[in-house]
C-alpha cells in the first residue's frame, strides 16, 4: 500500500541556490558589482512545493535524488527543518545537486546554473518516480511536464492519485508533449506568458478560450494580479491573498503556489477558494531570497554531512508515530 501517511509528493530535481539581491547591472569583464543581500537557499519546483505545503501541516515527501554534495546537504537541512519528509528520495553515491547563481535585478531574474550529467546506466528519472508513485500512492502530487511524464500521470492515475501540474517554457517541439500531459493532469498551474506560449495566443483571453478544450481545471498565475481559476465553464479572477510586500526574489513563487494549492485542496477546499491561500504563498515568497528562503547550516555539517544522520533520525521517529497512532 506504501506510506498512507503522505499527503503529497513533489518530483524533480533540486538546486544549491547561490542568491545574489538586488544588483544595478551586470559587471563586464575585469569590473565588480556589489550587493549587500545574498542567501544561501536550495530550490527547483519539488523542494519548494513540498516545503510550502508542509508550512501548513500536510504531510509532504520530495522525491528527488540526494549524492554526497553540498547541495544535497543544503536540502536535507532544510527539509529537516520544514518537515518535508524525505524517504521518497532515492540516496545516491554522486554529486546529484545542480548549482545555480541566482541574480536579482529590478522586477525579474537572471540565471547561471549547472547541473551534473546523469551517471550511465541510471535508471531513467521518470521510471523511478511511476515506481515511487505506485508504491506510496499519495493524495496529490506536483511536477513539471517532460518527456515521459505522459506515462507517470497514467501510472498515478490508475492508483487515485490526483496530479497538479506546471511547465516552463520550452522550445516549440515540446508544446505537443505539454499538452498532452495537461490532458492527463487534474489541475494546470501555468503563469499567463507559458500559457500564451502553449495556445499561440495574442490575449490571455484568447489564450484561456483555446485552453478550455483540454477540459482540465486551469489556475493562470499572474504575479501581484493574483490568478485566473477556470474549471469547467466558469472564469473566474482571484485576488484576494495577494499581499504587497518589497520584490527581493521571485525565484519559486509558481512552485510555492502550488504548494500552497495542493494543501488547500487537501483539506477539500474547492478550487476557486484555494487559490486565495497560493496567492499568499506567493507573494510570501518573493519577500525572500531564495526560492525556499536562506538555508541556516553549521559549518560541521556542510563538511561533513551530519545532517544527513539526524534527517534519518528524524524520519524514523515521524514514520513510527504515524504507525502507532494508525495502529500499525
Amino acid at each position: 500500500m506504501g506510506n498512507a501517511g503522505l499527503d503529497m509528493i513533489s518530483f524533480g530535481t533540486v538546486f544549491l541556490e547561490l542568491v545574489l539581491g538586488h544588483l544595478p547591472e551586470l559587471p563586464r569583464p575585469g569590473e565588480e558589482v556589489f550587493t549587500d543581500d545574498f542567501a544561501v537557499s536550495c530550490g527547483g519546483g519539488a523542494v519548494t512545493s513540498a516545503s510550502a505545503a508542509a508550512r501548513t501541516g500536510v504531510h509532504a515527501g520530495l522525491c528527488t535524488l540526494l549524492g554526497n554534495d553540498l547541495g544535497s546537504r543544503v536540502v536535507l537541512a532544510h527539509c529537516e527543518h520544514a518537515g518535508v519528509d524525505v524517504s521518497p528520495s532515492l540516496r545516491v553515491p554522486w554529486r546529484s545537486a545542480g548549482i545555480s547563481l541566482v541574480l536579482n535585478f529590478d522586477g525579474d531574474r537572471a540565471f547561471i546554473t549547472h547541473a551534473p550529467a546523469r551517471s550511465a546506466g541510471e535508471q531513467p528519472e521518470v521510471d523511478r518516480w511511476c515506481d515511487v508513485v505506485l508504491r506510496e500512492r499519495p493524495r496529490w502530487c506536483y511536477l513539471h511536464a517532460r518527456r515521459g511524464v505522459p506515462g507517470f500521470l497514467r501510472a498515478a492515475r490508475s492508483v487515485g492519485t490526483k496530479v497538479m501540474l506546471d511547465m516552463s517554457l520550452a522550445d516549440e517541439r515540446e508544446r505537443e508533449l505539454v499538452i498532452e500531459c495537461v490532458g492527463l493532469a487534474d489541475v494546470f498551474v501555468p503563469n499567463e506568458a507559458e500559457l500564451r506560449w502553449l495556445t499561440s495566443a495574442q490575449t490571455l483571453e484568447s489564450a484561456v478560450a483555446a485552453a478550455k478544450a483540454w477540459g482540465t481545471p486551469l489556475v493562470v498565475k499572474r504575479g501581484p494580479a493574483g490568478a485566473l481559476v477556470v474549471d469547467g465553464g466558469t472564469v473566474a479572477e482571484i485576488r484576494d491573498g495577494v499581499q504587497a510586500v518589497r520584490v527581493r526574489d521571485r525565484t519559486g513563487a509558481g512552485d510555492a503556489f502550488a504548494g500552497a494549492l495542493i494543501a488547500e485542496l487537501l483539506r477539500g477546499v474547492r478550487l476557486a477558494s484555494a487559490v486565495i491561500a497560493a496567492n499568499q504563498a506567493g507573494s510570501e515568497a518573493v519577500g525572500r531570497l531564495g526560492a525556499v528562503g536562506a538555508v541556516e547550516m553549521e559549518l560541521g555539517e556542510l563538511l561533513t554531512g551530519a545532517v544527513t544522520e539526524s534527517a534519518v533520525a528524524v524520519r524514523t521517529e515521524r514514520t513510527q508515530g504515524r504507525e502507532a497512532r494508525s495502529g500499525a
